[in-house]
């Protein structure tokens, strides 16, 4: 999966907005200005920072070595996964899906 098609994914939600947030080299995707998705580079890989339950972060990085803790925002709450690693194009998809609702859903959604 490109970083491209993955922003094209993210700015088809309702209500999506994207600004680059230059101090992280970013672009922060926001729902109802509560950010779900930022897309930044992580040693010269395209990346993805995601929200989701700790307990999903949790198995999620215990499962996947493309995934790990965000460097940027909460580390129980936000992790970090390679477009180009071994996850399926699917499971990424599922997950930007449930960090909009997990974001949406603590109308706060940054705890960074």
């Amino acid at each position: 999966m490109t970083s491209s098609q993955l922003l094209q994914y993210c700015m088809a939600k309702p209500g999506a907005e994207q600004n680059v947030y230059d101090d992280w080299k970013a672009t922060q995707i926001k729902v109802a200005d509560v950010l779900f998705a930022m897309l930044h580079e992580v040693n010269d890989r395209p990346a993805l920072t995601l929200k989701t339950s700790p307990a999903l972060a949790d198995l999620l990085r215990e499962q996947h070595a493309d995934v790990f803790p965000s460097a940027h925002l909460n580390k129980t709450h936000w992790s970090t996964l390679y477009l180009d690693g071994e996850l399926k194009d699917s499971q990424i998809y599922y997950l930007v899906d449930a960090s909009l609702q997990q974001a949406l859903a603590t109308k706060g959604g940054y705890h960074g």
